[in-house]
């Protein structure tokens, strides 16, 4: 597979926070959640990932407000969070502080009384019957048919009304998979004439890829949680099959995003902690610094500890202390300044470190990129304690030597052999070569 299409130059070293509009604040409104952009600018967000803001259909519904899924006008936005001018304002402020923005595109499906269904139900697949249906089983929500070519024009028209009249700056494509590439691909060439956009698919794909920057990486999501749980081989080998496997089956330039939680995840399965438990830092230390880019969802800055129900009225429940958001912040300008974090870049090599002593409890990896023309290497070193006793990592096994700096507590250390490195239980270190 040979790239067709590439990144803008914003998005290798990107991150993106994923906004939850609804539950973010009380009001669930475009204007209540601005008030959160110059915290989050702060934190080192850089793009925000508005989950769908589109209008939600009432037939069919689930719970008292429904799915945002179930989209009811592909050219509006939900009444509850506000107009498309607040949208507008919104996207400007965000603008105005330098970050990015990216929309939920829900393409494979709408809700039960969608527009479409009274002024074009031949946009729809039917059913032996006649009848519109969903082919997962989904109550709320049926089919589009990518078979009729008027409906491919009218799904690729609202996606140009977001970027032309809001100005947006890429989508985060749901359940990409279920829509036929050759339509996300047709979308990419006319809407790339309009603006460069950053292209997030939902899914595992690999052929995906031959149109989107990044995708997800829900193998990697389930091996952490396996990790957790202590089941399959030691964690170090369970991480490195599932990473070997992306190096190895997917494209060197193909970006993938990793994350700890979601709005399917947490609603549905439970927050970080509770799928997580104590190792829920120490991944999230490990989405920010490998080869990817980190996806940090609504609250985990807090963090948030709770489920959120996913169709009712559920708000975050903010205290106003953010424990995490050092943590976040250290890493994330940490990806920002140094180019050996870049995502996708193929001049970015990533080694990992096997530890004789403790390689059934320690993750570690250096990411390293030459500057050229003899200049040095840009390297940053990670190691990750995955267990619940506290590890002592000999620096000779490491294979490394010179001088880092710790990026949490600062100072430098001198990395000589006699050394060792010190973790608490689920512990974690980071350092840039100085």
């Amino acid at each position: 597979m040979s790239a067709e299409f590439f990144p803008p130059d914003w998005l290798p070293a990107s991150n993106i926070y994923e906004v939850n509009l609804r539950q973010y604040t009380p009001e669930g409104t475009f204007d209540a959640f601005s008030k959160s952009l110059p915290r989050l600018k702060d934190m080192g967000i850089e793009i925000l990932w508005f989950m769908p803001v589109t209008p939600i259909s009432h037939l069919k519904r689930l719970g008292s407000l429904g799915s945002y899924y179930a989209c009811s006008d592909y050219l509006t936005t939900n009444p509850e969070y506000g107009t498309v001018e607040d949208f507008k304002r919104l996207v400007r402020q965000a603008h105005d502080l330098g970050l990015k923005v990216m929309i939920d595109w829900v393409a494979n499906h709408t809700g039960w009384d969608h527009r479409w269904t009274r002024e074009h139900p031949e946009y729809y697949r039917k059913d032996h019957e006649g009848n519109f249906f969903d082919s997962h089983g989904w109550e709320d929500v049926i089919d589009l048919n990518y078979d009729n070519a008027a409906l491919r024009e009218a799904m690729l028209e609202a996606m140009k009304f977001w970027v032309t009249a809001c100005d947006i700056d890429g989508f985060r494509c749901d359940m990409a998979m279920l829509v036929p590439l050759d339509f996300w691909r047709n979308a990419r060439i006319e809407l790339d004439r309009i603006k460069k956009l950053a292209w997030l698919a939902e899914c595992e794909e690999i052929a995906y890829h031959r149109v989107f920057d990044a995708s997800y990486t829900w193998k990697f999501l389930h091996c952490m949680e396996a990790v957790w749980r202590k089941e399959g081989p030691a964690a170090p080998a369970a991480l490195d099959e599932v990473l070997q496997y992306y190096d190895q089956q997917f494209p060197p330039w193909a970006i993938r995003a990793y994350f700890t939680s979601n709005h399917d995840e947490n609603s549905h399965s439970g927050s970080e902690y509770e799928r997580l438990g104590d190792s829920a830092k120490t991944f999230a230390v490990l989405c920010c610094t490998w080869n990817g880019i980190p996806l940090i969802y609504s609250g985990q800055e807090m963090p948030n500890l709770k489920r959120l129900d996913f169709f009712d009225k559920d708000p975050i429940p903010w205290t106003g202390e953010f424990a995490l958001h050092g943590l976040y912040k250290t890493l994330l300008d940490l990806r920002k300044r140094n180019p050996s974090l870049r995502a996708g870049d193929t001049s970015v090599t990533t080694h990992r470190l096997h530890t004789r002593s403790s390689e059934d409890r320690c993750f570690a990896f250096v990411r390293r990129k030459e500057r050229g023309n003899g200049k040095g290497v840009d390297e940053v070193l990670v190691v990750l304690n995955l267990s619940a006793e506290t590890l002592s990592v000999p620096v000779d096994e490491l294979l490394l030597s010179g001088t880092f700096i710790d990026v949490f507590r600062g100072g430098a250390i001198e990395l000589a052999s006699g050394k060792t490195i010190n973790l608490p239980p689920w512990g974690f270190g980071v350092w840039e070569r100085k």
